[in-house]
């Protein structure tokens, strides 16, 4: 499966070419003339890396960046900035807001490419040291955590009468996904179980964020268990 890229640029012209050329050279592309209907698509589906302009009306690149490392789904997620602005002080402040690279215009599509494949490749070797074999301390805190808070609410669900009605439009897929955050399992292990990707997984698992308002596995295995959502 080819990477999921977000292109958000107000420039009609551009944006149309740098899609051409992101998609020739094999990634799949969204666009958006604005950050606003940026955001809306990233909560359809969250991509593997964003590249945005800076200088767009009403929400700023620097806003929009802003905007995605507040909310804990896009915290790592790698952004490109593509501007016209190429002085000294408005690399410093993009880096500062916590831009992965940036890119003033004009500039080589060539270049654009080595740098998303550079960005990707290194949000991938991350993710397979976090998913290896031998997990880290804090992963299997957060599964005995995860337990921990299952055992609790089964207690009570079995002494409380049935959780008052509630209802979530959840895909299959994510129902399926929940249900196993729910047993305690970690990314690779649901991949494992579902015979999908690692990554799938975390897109899963950052959409039922979105849908119950919750920001860790903790807090939405209580939530799904609660409402009776986990099955």
């Amino acid at each position: 499966m080819s990477a999921q890229l977000l292109l958000v640029d107000d420039e009609p012209g551009l944006r149309e070419a740098v899609k051409d050329y992101l998609q020739e050279s094999g990634f799949s592309v969204q666009v958006a003339s604005n950050a606003r209907e940026g955001w809306e698509l990233m909560q359809q589906s969250t991509p593997d890396l964003v590249i945005s302009d800076i200088m767009m009306p009403q929400v700023d690149g620097y806003q929009f960046l802003k905007q995605l490392r507040e909310d804990p789904r896009f915290r790592a997620l790698p952004v490109i900035f593509l501007t016209a602005k190429g002085m000294t002080t408005d690399r410093i402040q993009g880096y500062q807001a916590g831009v992965d690279a940036y890119l003033p215009k004009p500039f080589d599509p060539d270049e654009l490419v080595a740098i998303v494949e550079n960005l990707l490749a290194r949000r991938v070797t991350k993710t397979q040291a976090i998913t290896e074999e031998g997990e880290t301390p804090d992963i299997a805190d957060l599964a005995n955590q995860i337990a921990q808070i299952k055992a609790l609410l089964t207690q009570r669900n079995a002494i409380a009468q049935s959780p008052p009605p509630f209802t979530i439009d959840l895909t299959p897929r994510e129902q399926s996904v929940l249900n196993l955050v729910a047993e305690g399992l970690m990314n690779k292990e649901i991949a494992r179980r579902l015979e999908t990707s690692v990554r799938n997984v975390e897109k899963y698992v950052s959409r039922l964020f979105s849908k119950t308002g919750t920001n860790s596995r903790t807090e939405l295995v209580r939530f799904a268990l609660e409402h009776g959502l986990a099955k």
